[in-house]
């Protein structure tokens, strides 16, 4: 999740557009170059957690496809093993990254001890299907030793069109299905196409679709073809047709970037700088929420929250760094029961927030559960969990709302196969 023409730990992920200019977009898809249309021990003693409230674990008996279609699991669905270590309890909100195509030393140790809950994966990171089908078994061999046996979660962004880690399906990009007149359809194969081809190699989380409403054509979001529509309702009938498709599969969708980043004007790019998006309430919840009301009565599993400032919520924070817009709004007005990701930590927006351990425990306090470490960099994913350590002991990061994102994290992962 480097910009590696500058060598800077932002965001940016290059892709190869039509006429082969080299643009970037979103934070949580940044990244290597990809080809067009391809497609932590933590220093101390251990400390440990009162047992979580959850039942003991029972064989899983449904098939993976039903429970990924299943309801977004709340606690008291979760499962997972007494005494957690306080390392082992925040290692359930990391997501860790790495560089090239082996997986480090010290990603696996961490995995072995419990203190992962899951990899993201970049182009970089995969040749072919056969070496990261072997990469992905390799790290879930490495989890069946840790004492939080759920699997990992495995995760990419495999939306369609430019922003593809896998070659193959789906091919067509989200606004190529909302100009078809046949664009139900064809959400729903791409839904299919998206989880057969990320559960082809055992990954289970799909970092898709997109469901921000672009305003304005060539706009930062349209630009790469990333938005169904600019029509709210057809965002949010195409956008459930591909998650109810795809978690038929086994592959957990994501909806992003909540509440939308449609407005956001061509150069307004939270990769690389602070946004503001000034959309009155009315607009922000008529129209950019909108296709999430839908998304959510289909069971989406997670939901993506924006790095973006709105100041018709909240004037002060990026939306993924506010209680305000992950509980209040996304929680309470909307009742999503899932779990909610952050997009990049090293994003450009976020450079008045501390580094990125500071950013972390901000995140998580606002009520995030899982956290992306995405520099391609294990060491970034220790250093955030050794915040979340911290913050748990001194008390900064309250100990019920910590175990209850954690229980939400081990109940997706108890419910997605391998």
């Amino acid at each position: 999740m480097r910009n590696l023409l500058a060598g800077a730990a932002c965001a940016g992920l290059v892709v190869v557009s039509p006429a082969g200019t080299a643009p970037q977009v979103s934070a949580a898809e940044a990244g290597p170059a990809a080809p067009a249309l391809t497609g932590p021990v933590v220093a101390g003693r251990a400390l440990t957690m009162p047992p979580l409230a959850l039942p003991a674990r029972a064989a899983p008996t449904a098939p993976a496809a039903a429970r990924a279609a299943a309801p977004a699991a709340g606690p008291a669905a979760a499962v997972a093993p007494a005494g957690l270590s306080l390392a082992q309890l925040a290692g359930q909100r990391v997501i860790y990254s790495y560089s090239g195509l082996t997986p480090p030393a010290s990603l696996l140790a961490k995995i072995r001890l419990g203190e992962a809950a899951g990899v993201i994966f970049f182009r970089g990171n995969i040749s072919s299907r056969a070496q990261i089908r072997g990469v992905i078994k390799a790290l879930q061999q490495a989890n069946a030793r840790s004492p939080v046996r759920a699997p990992l979660l495995m995760m990419t962004d495999q939306e369609g069109g430019l922003v593809r880690r896998l070659p193959g399906a789906p091919v067509l990009s989200e606004k190529q299905i909302g100009l078809s007149s046949n664009g139900l359809a064809l959400a729903s194969q791409a839904g299919t196409g998206a989880g057969q081809n990320l559960h082809g190699v055992g990954m289970n989380v799909n970092l898709a679709p997109v469901l921000d409403v672009y305003r304005t054509p060539g706009n930062f979001i349209d630009q790469f073809q990333r938005s169904y529509s600019s029509n709210a309702g057809r965002v949010g009938r195409l956008g459930s047709a591909f998650i109810t498709a795809q978690q038929r599969t086994g592959v957990a969708a994501t909806a992003k970037h909540f509440p939308g980043l449609g407005a956001a004007a061509t150069a307004q790019n939270t990769d690389l700088r602070p946004v503001t998006l000034r959309v009155s309430l009315r607009s922000l919840r008529g129209v950019d929420e909108a296709p999430y009301q839908p998304a959510i009565a289909a069971r989406v599993r997670l939901v993506m929250v924006s790095w973006a400032v709105y100041p018709a919520l909240d004037a002060r924070r990026p939306a993924g760094l506010s209680a305000t817009i992950v509980q209040r709004e996304l929680r309470q007005r909307l009742s999503f029961r899932g779990v909610t990701v952050t997009d990049a930590l090293e994003a450009g927006a976020l450079g008045a927030y501390g580094a990125i351990p500071a950013r972390g425990i901000a995140a998580a306090g606002a009520g995030m559960d899982l956290l992306l470490f995405s520099a391609q960099n294990v060491s970034e994913g220790i250093g955030g969990l050794n915040g979340l350590v911290s913050a748990l002991r001194s008390g900064k990061l309250g100990r019920a709302a910590f175990v209850a994102s954690a229980n939400r994290v081990i109940a997706l992962r108890t419910s997605l196969g391998t």
